[in-house]
């Protein structure tokens, strides 16, 4: 790209006089290769198995835990483990949000823009199935994007929901230990990889996008816990939705304040020069600069308010079911039919409910599994309540997609392995013979389950969901 031909020149005159002699270097960086990511999913495999089983040449991501580099040729989006949800492809600079986050197993954490999911499902890697994630997003067609990335990455303590931070932070006054804001901006750091992002560019929609930004803030400020930690994070170069952003924040809430990360050498500082009457800390906001490191544009405040954080409350299992369009059932009932549904037909351990926490809920037909720490879901628009488990029709269960790809190998006895042609029919939809075996079963591929199959008279029938066939 020849930025100065494509780049706005209004972005150009001021990176200019913002950045003195480093500006050559910048504007060299946009006629540099690209740089690819994709995250190990450690919710599936440990890094040594990951290696072993991964047939890209990767290179570690300096700052994210399980990042890394791959060739743009490789095409690790379109290969079976991309399907089975062995990583995530996600641009190196992004993953340095939720290194920055720092989450903890147990934990009750919201990402509060959440779509198309990287954070989030960085986020829970870190969480261990532990605790609780609420991931939102405003826009319904960007909230079913991001439900299908938690589905495909095996997250089982997430709730996705698609509501205003404003409607949000009136179901969870002082509930997070954690939150994450990812804001809408004006993507300059993305200018290199996005031409819809140059073509969008003004100085107005900077300043529009640096308004809606406070407000996010405003709420997400509600919603965290006294001693609780916020990081608000932009890919932009632009000081106003940057620093000044934070300023601005800082100046209306002085319970908060900023912190230095434990990542932060990566990165160069924050620009308090770059704001008039910055407050104190604004020298310890990240930068990441593409002429810098192998990377797109990305800035990070890590924010912590004032107070002691209390310990989670022990939230008491139970179980219920809730819903309509059907005729309800005792409680126990249900959940002695899912037990045995689970352990019977699908080999799972007799503990399997009780280790992986939560409320039984249904939906119509749907089974769900609820994190127990969710207060109330009442009221909010909710895409996703939990991992679904399974369709309780008359007479039998079916279970979900949902489930199969949050199960490991050593959780069921019940596992089929597939060759890589056999599992890019089953991808496809198509029915694999010479099989043995009786019932539901676990369709996996170099030890990651894929889906389920039913297998009956030596063939296996394909009950990966249609609309995810290839």
């Amino acid at each position: 790209m020849d930025a100065r031909k494509v780049l706005p020149e209004e972005f150009l005159a001021r990176m200019e006089r913002l950045l003195g002699s480093e500006y050559d270097d910048f504007l060299g960086s946009y006629g540099m290769e690209r740089h690819y990511g994709l995250r190990r999913n450690p919710l599936k495999a440990s890094e040594k198995q990951f290696l072993e089983r991964i047939p890209f040449k990767l290179e570690p991501v300096s700052w994210a835990a399980e990042g890394y580099y791959y060739q743009p040729q490789e095409q690790p989006g379109r290969h079976i483990l991309h399907e089975a949800g062995a990583y995530y492809i996600q641009e190196p600079s992004a993953m340095a949000v939720a290194e920055v986050l720092d989450p903890r197993p147990g934990e009750y954490i919201l990402d509060l823009c959440a779509a198309p999911g990287g954070k989030s499902t960085q986020i829970a890697g870190k969480m261990q199935g532990q605790g609780l994630l609420v991931s939102n997003e405003m826009i319904a067609s960007r909230a079913k994007i991001l439900s299908q990335n938690v589905e495909r990455m095996g997250i089982r303590n997430c709730v996705v929901c698609n509501e205003t931070p404003e409607r949000l932070s009136a179901f969870f006054p002082s509930f997070f230990d954690r939150i994450a804001v990812d804001a809408p901006c004006s993507g300059e750091g993305m200018f290199r990889k996005d031409e819809t992002a140059v073509a969008e560019w003004s100085a107005a929609h900077v300043s529009m996008c640096a308004e809606r930004q406070l407000g996010i803030l405003e709420e997400a400020a509600g919603m965290l816990k006294p001693g609780g930690v916020l990081v608000y994070s932009t890919c932009t170069f632009a000081p106003d939705e940057n620093e000044g952003v934070v300023s601005r924040f800082l100046r209306e809430h002085t319970e908060f304040s900023v912190e230095e990360a434990d990542c932060g050498h990566f990165f160069a500082a924050g620009r308090p020069d770059w704001i008039d009457g910055a407050p104190e800390g604004i020298e310890h906001t990240m930068r990441l600069w593409p002429h810098l490191l192998k990377g797109e544009g990305h800035f990070i405040a890590k924010m912590r308010k004032g107070g002691v954080l209390c310990p989670n409350p022990e939230v008491k299992q139970e179980t219920r079911q809730v819903g309509k369009g059907r005729k309800k059932t005792a409680a126990s009932d249900i959940e002695g039919r899912v037990q045995d549904f689970l352990t019977g037909e699908l080999g799972l351990a007799a503990e399997w409910l009780e280790r992986n926490g939560g409320v039984l809920r249904t939906f119509g037909e749907q089974v769900y599994l609820t994190p127990a720490a969710i207060p109330s879901m009442e009221g909010m628009k909710i895409v996703r309540p939990g991992l679904h488990l399974a369709t309780d029709k008359k007479n039998r269960m079916e279970p979900s997609h949902s489930l199969a790809l949050t199960l490991n190998i050593e959780e069921t006895d019940k596992t089929v392995d597939l060759t890589q042609e056999e599992a890019k029919k089953y991808l496809h939809g198509e029915s694999l013979s010479d099989k043995p075996g009786k019932g539901w079963c676990l369709l996996c591929y170099q030890g990651y389950p894929l889906g389920f199959g039913k297998a009956v008279n030596g063939q296996i029938k394909n009950h990966y969901p249609k609309g995810l066939r290839r």
